[in-house]
């Protein structure tokens, strides 16, 4: 009896098949591997800002404390953007009237905050709340780097779920004295104390405990 189709069409169902089972599985772990990336976690990507504010300059060379401008990060979810106002009492009238502060000048005049871009952003689906970080000791350097050292801003941690989880399981290397929170650089030999000592006290002063359940972050 005559083959209602010709042989070499088993080969295409097998190739068809190979290959919907290579897609099914392929996809899903492309995926994965790109979420973990910098493209996806926004790590490293140059963000340019409509002032150019040197961090180096006034983070390390000035001694700003972050919380000259980030002034709710004790208090609030969110750690807060400087007013135009406050970027005016620093600077002399010759520099407010230089080119690079233009936009200061233009906030200023029409009564509209300086548009910044934002650096660190984190899913819509995800709470972060800086005031819980800061009063349980954990420095800003722990997830925003070395920004000191920074000409521009950029986000220096990947901020991936695997990431935090990771510190949320064992938080107590993280811990400093809440007075050293803004401070670049510290660890315990500023303090002239053993690392694991100082870890573990000020963990227990402060009440860190693990924290890996799913309302802590997804509410």
């Amino acid at each position: 009896m005559t083959s209602l189709f010709p042989r070499w069409t088993n080969t295409v169902a097998r190739g068809s098949l190979l290959a919907l089972v290579a897609i099914a599985i392929g996809v899903p772990v492309a995926l994965m591997v790109w979420v973990r990336t910098s493209y996806a976690t926004g790590e490293h990507a140059d963000v340019v800002q409509p002032i150019a504010f040197d961090h180096r300059v006034h983070a390390h060379g000035l001694r700003i404390d972050c919380r000259y401008c980030h002034a709710t990060a004790e208090a609030g979810a969110s750690a807060g953007l400087p007013p135009t106002v406050a970027c005016v009492g620093c600077h002399t009238n010759a520099m407010m009237q230089s080119a690079p502060l233009a936009p200061v000048r233009a906030s200023l005049a029409s009564n509209r905050p300086i548009q910044w871009r934002r650096v660190n952003a984190l899913p819509d689906f995800v709470f972060f709340d800086h005031s819980i970080h800061v009063a349980k000791g954990i420095g800003c350097e722990s997830c925003h780097g070395r920004v000191d050292q920074m000409e521009r801003v950029a986000q220096a941690t990947p901020m991936s779920m695997g990431w935090c989880v990771s510190c949320h399981r064992d938080p107590g290397p993280y811990v400093r004295p809440r007075s050293e929170i803004t401070t670049m650089g510290w660890d315990a030999a500023h303090a002239g104390a053993a690392s694991d000592t100082m870890h573990r006290r000020l963990a227990h002063e402060y009440a860190v405990t693990s924290r890996t359940d799913c309302s802590t972050c997804h509410r």
